[in-house]
């Protein structure tokens, strides 16, 4: 099958790519023909990616775009997309992140040539409350005026996480046209074998944005009794907001206790950094499927997060984890001390539930899954 996946961005560090990335690799290995659509746009930057690259056997092709207003909402060359997406001929297209102008493009261009078309949400209702004023009105009225019928049109609509059904169903879908097809994680995250790591060494390894509120993970640390926990920050980012987050450690005098380390593509290396630490923090103001925080229980980390729509999809307090309000730092502190207080036992069997709990988050059975989907 000739499929065609469409997403924001290809270059970058970003969340939707990563499955876009993964889904169309996996798809080629089961002997589909898969290409993938972006804007030439990379994530986080303000320069341009190249116009055309290449993974395995995957082509990806990318268009010229301008921004519309925030991080990812833009136009593209929907014509130049056109005429390479009619030499293509898919059979079927994957749109990913649901009200943006490229997914509207795939399900016209779509219905023009007689191919499925599918959408993937990318959890896009998590973020109520952090948008703009007008942000906040635009995404309303499409929600009011636009979505519900767009989203009929998609042969199926796929939710990457549980919490979201109930918000397309108040968008007129029907439990048979929507599909929970969660974003996967690499085998090794469960099969390379686990070591203990520091258990006075706090973890977060992800995007450093201003959506995952570090500055609440760096005041708790200063609230904690036992001065000799430490906290590692690991991955790339927003330049501004390093800025920040170094002032507030430097103000704090927690400059001997927090590591600041780049960004870890490689899995077995991502797998050994996990791994050092004894507890991972993912203190963030929304999330829709917070994959860090998957891969950290995948490799049976006690891990500690904040009480938001993704993160409580995953998470059962006091169980295979642990949340906090979000912001709160005294209430983040407060959980940290109580993990400290564990006894042996009690983080085994909670490490236990955290690697249990993410199984079905292994690739392995959802690139089945995405197959039989769009079959």
């Amino acid at each position: 099958m000739r499929i065609l996946e469409v997403c924001n961005f290809s270059s970058g560090t970003d969340g939707v790519f990563a499955r876009v990335r993964e889904e169309a690799v996996r798809l080629v290995a089961r002997g589909h023909e898969v290409r993938i659509f972006s804007s030439n746009l990379i994530k986080g930057k303000n320069n341009f990616a190249e116009k055309e690259a290449r993974i395995g056997k995957v082509r990806i092709q990318r268009f010229e775009a301008r921004k519309l207003g925030g991080e990812s909402f833009m136009k593209w060359d929907f014509k130049t997309a056109e005429k390479e997406a009619m030499k293509f001929n898919p059979e079927a297209i994957i749109a990913h992140s649901y009200r943006h102008s490229h997914t509207a493009w795939a399900l016209a261009f779509g219905r023009k040539i007689g191919a499925k078309v599918f959408l993937v949400t990318h959890a896009p209702f998590a973020r109520k409350g952090s948008r703009s004023i007008a942000g906040s009105i635009a995404v309303g009225l499409y929600d009011y005026f636009i979505g519900p019928g767009k989203l009929k049109d998609f042969d199926k609509v796929i939710a990457i996480s549980k919490w979201e059904i109930p918000y397309l169903k108040k968008l007129g879908l029907k439990e048979h046209d929507i599909e929970y097809i969660p974003n996967g994680i690499p085998e090794e995250f469960f099969t390379i074998r686990s070591r203990a790591g520091e258990e006075k060494k706090i973890l977060f390894l992800g995007r450093v944005a201003r959506i995952k509120n570090l500055e609440t993970a760096i005041k708790a640390l200063f609230f904690l009794e036992d001065k000799s926990i430490k906290l590692e920050i690991a991955g790339p980012g927003e330049e501004d907001y390093f800025g920040e987050l170094k002032d507030l450690v430097w103000e704090l005098k927690l400059h001997n206790r927090i590591i600041f380390s780049p960004a870890i593509f490689d899995i077995k290396e991502k797998i050994k950094k996990i791994d050092s630490a004894g507890i991972f923090i993912l203190p963030s103001k929304s999330e829709g499927m917070p994959q860090a925080l998957v891969e950290a229980m995948a490799r049976g980390k006690i891990v500690l997060a904040s009480d938001n729509l993704g993160d409580r999809d995953i998470i059962t307090d006091g169980e295979n984890g642990l949340l906090f309000r979000v912001g709160d730092e005294a209430e983040c502190s407060r959980k940290l001390g109580q993990i400290a207080r564990m006894s042996a036992l009690e983080k085994r069997k909670m490490s236990w539930n955290a690697r249990k709990s993410v199984e079905e988050f292994s690739w392995k059975s959802l690139i089945k899954k995405t197959e039989d989907a769009i079959k």
